[in-house]
């Protein structure tokens, strides 16, 4: 099965959900029989569920392009942007090569406000998007050029949250 006509989808905004709602759309999708890549900017750790999960779900694959360590906006280290261009590279073939009906550039908009990438770049891989390619953008602070060309864009907004009452991040809900 392959889509007749792909969108470009963001989700983006400061509550919690953005890198989930593409998950539930990769699971989706799989269950049509449809192909799916995740390729996760500034995420590098193993911790995280959908990693230990995607290996057996048939025609998902998750690859992750960064430290598992946070990036200081404004000051990535030579490894944070070697790690985002490795990436970059990543979403361009799997875009171009057209292997997978669904590419999901998670954190891509945060990379993006972080100097990791540029906006132009990103663009750019919008417009290689076959047509019958779905595209999904995940992160804060989706740049208003990227909003622009998205056919569907939704944001995630705080309005409680347990941090604010001290729980830390749970394993199977935050990661």
């Amino acid at each position: 099965m392959s889509l007749k006509k792909g969108t470009v989808q963001v989700y983006t905004g400061n509550g919690k959900g953005k890198t989930t709602a593409a998950l539930g759309q990769a699971l989706r999708a799989c269950g049509h029989g449809l192909r799916v890549i995740m390729i996760q900017f500034m995420k590098g750790s193993k911790n995280y569920g959908e990693i230990a999960i995607a290996p057996r779900i048939p025609g998902f694959e998750i690859i992750q392009s960064g430290l598992p360590t946070f990036v200081e906006k404004g000051n990535p280290s030579d490894e944070d942007l070697r790690m985002a261009r490795q990436g970059m590279e990543l979403a361009r073939k799997a875009i171009t090569q057209a292997e997978y009906d669904v590419v999901i550039l998670d954190e891509i908009n945060c990379a993006v406000d972080y100097g990791l990438v540029d906006v132009k770049d990103v663009l750019e891989l919008v417009n290689l998007k076959p047509t019958q390619m779905e595209l999904i953008l995940t992160g804060r602070y989706a740049p208003d050029k990227v909003i622009e060309v998205a056919d569907l864009v939704t944001e995630m907004k705080e309005i409680k949250h347990p941090y604010q009452a001290g729980l830390e991040m749970r394993e199977g809900i935050e990661y």
